[in-house]
Formats: structure tokens, sequence, C-alpha cells
């Protein structure tokens, strides 16, 4: 398969199905921070998983900035998103979704958090990490009974970021076939 048939493949076998599949699983994980949960249906380019590559299939349309930071800014990546959702590329400063590793998603302040007249105009960041794990940060807020562990990169840019609100970022994080969320209402405090 050459790169420019690459980008073809990958999306959903079953389009309607998996796309309502992996839907749920997000809308389950911003509902309820810190769970981690199962998420399939997209096969996109390394070193993007199968959970990101699955949320920007559900998540991003021709409307939906989406910001390719650091090693996931490939040429396999920008092709395969394209053709599969429309959404245009674009810097930090104007994305609705970015997605990368920590490292490369940094700085945070450069991407939007809203403004109080519309809290919701802000990014959500897709964080990609070597594993998802019950362990880590404790996490507390709307959504959670008692309390959830999670391991973060960095608890307390989680923390900073929370103390922001109603403005601020929200976080899908995702390992191979897992995911989890940290909307900007959950409070992080170190393990």
């Amino acid at each position: 398969m050459t790169p420019d048939t690459a980008a073809l493949t990958g999306g959903f076998s079953d389009a309607p199905c998996d796309a309502a599949r992996a839907f749920r699983a997000i809308l389950e994980a911003m509902a309820r921070p810190g769970r981690i949960y199962p998420v399939t249906g997209a096969t996109p380019p390394a070193p993007l998983s199968v959970a990101a590559g699955t949320a920007l299939l559900v998540l991003a349309d021709g409307t939906t900035p989406v910001h390719l930071a650091g090693r996931f800014d490939t040429p396999e990546i920008r092709q395969w998103l394209t053709f599969h959702t429309g959404a245009p590329l674009t810097a930090p400063a104007e994305a609705a979704f970015a997605v990368g590793d920590w490292a490369g998603l940094l700085p945070l302040d450069a991407y939007r958090i809203g403004v109080p007249e519309y809290p919701d105009r802000s990014a959500t960041l897709i964080v990609e990490l070597d594993a998802l794990k019950d362990e880590g940060a404790r996490l507390t807020g709307p959504g959670i009974e008692h309390e959830h562990r999670l391991n973060l990169p960095e608890p307390a840019a989680f923390r900073a970021n929370a103390a922001l609100f109603p403005l601020g970022l929200d976080f899908i994080v995702t390992a191979g076939e897992r995911v989890a969320a940290l909307p900007r209402t959950t409070k992080v405090e170190d393990a």
C-alpha cells in the first residue's frame, strides 16, 4: 500500500455502529472522570493510538480545527485525519481539539480556555500516554461519587487548569484501546 492510499484505510468498518459505540464510551468517560473505558473502531497510523484515532473520528469534522502536536504531526496522520474527518489542521491557538503526548502538547497556555461569556469555546486536549492505570492522582468532583485514581503526567498542571473554572481545558487521556477523561470540573490532588 502506498502512503497515498494508506490514508484511505483505518476508519470504521461499520461506521454507524462503531461510531455510536465509540461516542458512548467517550461520553461515559467525560461524565465519569477518571474511569477508564475500552474504545475501538479505528486503526490510525502510528504513533496515534486506537483510542485517540477513534476519538478523533467521532469528535472531529470539517468544522472542527485540530492541532497535531509534536511527533503526532506526521504526513500519514495528517492525510488519514483529513480523509476520514475533513477536519482542518491548525495551530494550538485556533484548535478545538489537539492530540499528542504530554511533552508535545505543552505549553498548555497556547490553547483557548474560553471567555467568561462563552466558556465552551475552549480546547479539548487528547493526551496520549504509554498506559492508563487506576492509580496515581486523586480525582474528585462532579461525576465522581467518592474518588478515582488515574496516572497523570503532571498533576499540578491539571490542578491549575481546574482552578480556572468555568474557563479551562478539557482532557481526554488515551493509551492503546483505553480512554479516560478529565473535564475542567475535576479536582486533582497528588497521590
